[in-house]
């Protein structure tokens, strides 16, 4: 990935990466939902075959969102929460930052407006 920063954002960029693909989203959401879940399985429930649904459960596993754990010849899929808790977070902090920068051109509008009367 083109300007990939190291450490946590580099981890948030990998994330926001896998998930700006809708199938990858979607795989996401499947083993959520069904917990343990074998690429087989999951590309039962999709309009593509098992050889792509294993090519974006790596994308989501080098990410981090994903791991999968082989069971005799199976390999079987789990979601890895950890790294999308790191997202979520960063986003609620970006999202607090701006919270806070609309409240301070608020209060400043507000100021200038008493100013003026």
């Amino acid at each position: 990935m083109t300007g990939a920063r190291p450490g946590a954002d580099g981890a948030v960029d990998n994330v926001l990466v896998a998930l700006a693909d809708p199938t990858r989203r979607k795989l996401l959401e499947l083993l959520a939902a069904r917990g343990e879940v074998t690429a087989t399985t999951l590309a039962g429930g999709l309009p593509v075959s098992r050889q792509a649904v294993v090519k974006h459960l790596a994308v989501l596993d080098a990410a981090g969102l994903v791991s999968g754990s082989r069971v005799g010849r199976e390999v079987r899929y789990t979601v890895r929460p950890a790294a999308l808790d790191a997202t979520a977070r960063w986003m609620a902090t970006l999202a607090a930052d701006w919270d806070r920068r609309l409240a301070d051109i608020k209060r400043l509008a507000e100021a200038a407006e008493r100013e003026t009367r």
